[in-house]
């Protein structure tokens, strides 16, 4: 079964190592990443984004029980487990089918993931338009 986690800021490797020791070693990882280059100080520097931030999507065979589910609760470097993905199961596996449609040979995703956007409406969360609500009209 899929699951989204939020892990804690820095500890992704710790708690890679601590699934595999308590999930065992067949766990799917989905984290979507893009790549790209700044300017910093007048040369151009890679870098390496999660487009999920500090959110993992994985999978194991076990996640359908409850009780491995409340062992990965106190696993270092896991904040929570988002509730109600048993319910979303479909929407969970058709975002990685996006994400995978959309990777290149590297693994990081390409620029037609965020040019095919389905979204034609939106809410502003910060500024002077806080709370508002837009229509795209068109986009180019």
């Amino acid at each position: 079964m899929w699951i989204v986690i939020k892990y804690k800021n820095r500890e992704l490797n710790s708690l890679k190592e601590n699934l595999i020791k308590t999930l065992g070693d067949k766990i799917e990882f989905c984290l979507p990443k893009i790549k790209y280059q700044k300017n910093v100080r007048n040369k151009l520097q890679s870098i390496e984004q999660f487009i999920l931030g500090n959110y993992a999507i994985l999978y194991h065979e076990k996640l359908v029980n409850d009780l491995e589910l409340q062992k990965l609760k106190y696993l270092k470097g896991l904040d929570y487990v988002l509730n109600n993905f048993k319910h979303n199961q479909k929407e969970i596996i058709s975002f990685i089918n996006y994400c995978k449609k959309f990777e290149d040979e590297s693994g990081y995703l390409t620029q037609g993931f965020f040019e095919n956007s389905l979204i034609k409406n939106g809410k502003f969360i910060n500024g002077p338009f806080t709370d508002m609500m837009f229509s795209i009209i068109s986009q180019k």
